[in-house]
C-alpha cells in the first residue's frame, strides 16, 4: 500500500473532516458544530494521510497554553482529531501521524502534547501518561443536602440567556484558569466553544439554561445546565444535567449547587467532569448518594525533557538525576539533572550517576502534579536508585490542588 502523509489544505478539510465523523460512527455533526471546528482547525498544524483520493488517516494540533503547578503558563500542541479508517487499520497509519506529529511539535518549539484518549490504553505506547483525572457524580437531590457557608444571602442569583451570560461567563473562566494546572487558556475563537447546544446531545432535555451569581452587582459565578423533565405513577421524577459550573469564591460556588439541587420538579442532578478533588464532596450531606466515579481525562507527553521540566515550578527543593527511557523521541533519552523550587528550575544533561529511573510516560503523568511518582513506583514504573530520591521528587512534583481539564478539545 502507497499511502501520502501530508500537511493539510484547506481545500481538502471537508473530506479530512468526513473521515475523521465516519471513524468516530459515521453520525454527522450539527452545522454549528462543524463550522466551529472548521473555524478552530489550524490546517498548517494539521496533517491528513491519502490513499489515493481518499483520506484514511487525520490528526491535528491545537495551540494551547497549559497552565502548570506554580502558576505557571506552558506552551502545548493540544493532540486532536486523531483517526484512521477502519479499511486501513493495523497498517502503521497511527504510528507514522503520531512520529511525523511529534516532529513537528518539536520543531515548533513547544515542550509538551496533550490530548484525551477515546481509548485511554492507545497512546502510552507514544510515551503519553495519564495525568489528570475528571470527577462524575448523579446527586440524589431529594435527599441530598448542600451545606451553606456563611454569607450566601449576599449572592443573587439571575436567569439569564446563554448569549446573554457569554462575556461574563468567559469572564469568569479567565480569572480561574490559573488556579488549577491542566486547564488551558482560551485562545480568540474558544469562547464559542462552552456555547455549542445541539439537539442530538440534549438527549431529551431542554436547551442550555445559564444562571449568573452575583454579589454587589458583579458576577462571582456561573452555572450553565438542561433540565429533563419526567414523571411516574409516584410524581415528578426530572433530572438535572450540568455542563458548566465556575465561580469566583467558595460561597458562591456553594449557592449555585444549592441552586441546582433545589430546582423544582427534579429528583437528580449530573455533572460530568469534575476536579476528583472537588468542593462539592465536602458540601454535600451524602456522599454516598451521590454515585461518585473517576476516569482518566487529560493525557501529558513531554517532548523535550528539559523544556517541560523547566517550565513548571516545584513545591519543595529538589535535586535529583533522571534516568529516562523514551524509544519513540531518542532525544530524550539519558540523564537529566532537576533542580529547582517554588522559585524556579533548571534541567540539564548530566553524566551524573542516575537516582530515579523511569520512562517518559511517567514523567508525563507526574508533570501536572496530580499523580505521584511514588504510587508509580509502587507499581513498580518507577526505580529508585539513590535512598530518599523518591520522596524528594514526589513531593516536590506535588500540587494542593487536583490538575483538571475543564473541557475538551
Amino acid at each position: 500500500m502507497t499511502t501520502d502523509l501530508r500537511v493539510l489544505r484547506q481545500s481538502e478539510w471537508d473530506r479530512w473532516y468526513a473521515n475523521l465523523e465516519l471513524a468516530f460512527g459515521g453520525v454527522a455533526e450539527s452545522p454549528p458544530e462543524r463550522e466551529l471546528w472548521e473555524a478552530l482547525t489550524e490546517t498548517e498544524r494539521s496533517i491528513g494521510v491519502w490513499d489515493g483520493e481518499d483520506c484514511v488517516g487525520t490528526a491535528g494540533a491545537f495551540t494551547f497554553s497549559v497552565s502548570a503547578p506554580g502558576g505557571t503558563f506552558v506552551p502545548a500542541a493540544g493532540v486532536t482529531m486523531v483517526s484512521v479508517a477502519a479499511t486501513h487499520r493495523r497498517r502503521g497509519i497511527l504510528s507514522s501521524m503520531m512520529r511525523r506529529q511529534l516532529d513537528d511539535v518539536r520543531s515548533w518549539g513547544e515542550p509538551l502534547a496533550v490530548l484525551t484518549a477515546s481509548e485511554p490504553e492507545i497512546y502510552g505506547r507514544f510515551g503519553y501518561g495519564v495525568a489528570t483525572h475528571q470527577l462524575s457524580v448523579d446527586i440524589d437531590s431529594s435527599r441530598v443536602r448542600v451545606a451553606m457557608p456563611p454569607g450566601g444571602e449576599d449572592v443573587r442569583l439571575r436567569f439569564v440567556s446563554v448569549t446573554e451570560g457569554a462575556e461574563a461567563c468567559e469572564e469568569v473562566y479567565r480569572r480561574t484558569i490559573g488556579a488549577r494546572p491542566g486547564m488551558l487558556a482560551r485562545r480568540p475563537g474558544w469562547e464559542r466553544l462552552p456555547l455549542l447546544d445541539p439537539p442530538s446531545e440534549r438527549q431529551g432535555a431542554s436547551p442550555m439554561q445559564c444562571v449568573l451569581a452575583e454579589r454587589d452587582g458583579q458576577v462571582v459565578g456561573y452555572t450553565r445546565f438542561h433540565n429533563k423533565p419526567d414523571w411516574t405513577a409516584a410524581g415528578p421524577d426530572g433530572s438535572i444535567s450540568v455542563r458548566h459550573i465556575d465561580a469566583l469564591d467558595p460561597v458562591a460556588y456553594a449557592v449555585l449547587w444549592r441552586f441546582l439541587c433545589d430546582i423544582d420538579l427534579t429528583v437528580a442532578v449530573r455533572s460530568r467532569n469534575r476536579p476528583v478533588d472537588d468542593p462539592l464532596l465536602h458540601l454535600v450531606s451524602d456522599i454516598r448518594r451521590c454515585d461518585v466515579r473517576v476516569r482518566d481525562s487529560l493525557h501529558v507527553r513531554l517532548v523535550d525533557v528539559g523544556a517541560a521540566l523547566e517550565a513548571r515550578r516545584y513545591a519543595a527543593p529538589v535535586d535529583v538525576v533522571f534516568d529516562v527511557d523514551d524509544a519513540f523521541c531518542p532525544w530524550n533519552t539519558g540523564r537529566w539533572r532537576l533542580t529547582g523550587d517554588a522559585k524556579g528550575s533548571t534541567c540539564a544533561r548530566t553524566r551524573d550517576a542516575a537516582e530515579l529511573e523511569l520512562s517518559v510516560r511517567e514523567l508525563g503523568a507526574a508533570y501536572l502534579g496530580g499523580v505521584s511518582l511514588a504510587s508509580m513506583a509502587g507499581a513498580g514504573r518507577v526505580r529508585e536508585l539513590r535512598e530518599g530520591a523518591l520522596r524528594e521528587a514526589s513531593v516536590a512534583f506535588a500540587s494542593d490542588v487536583a490538575p483538571w481539564l475543564p473541557h475538551g478539545f
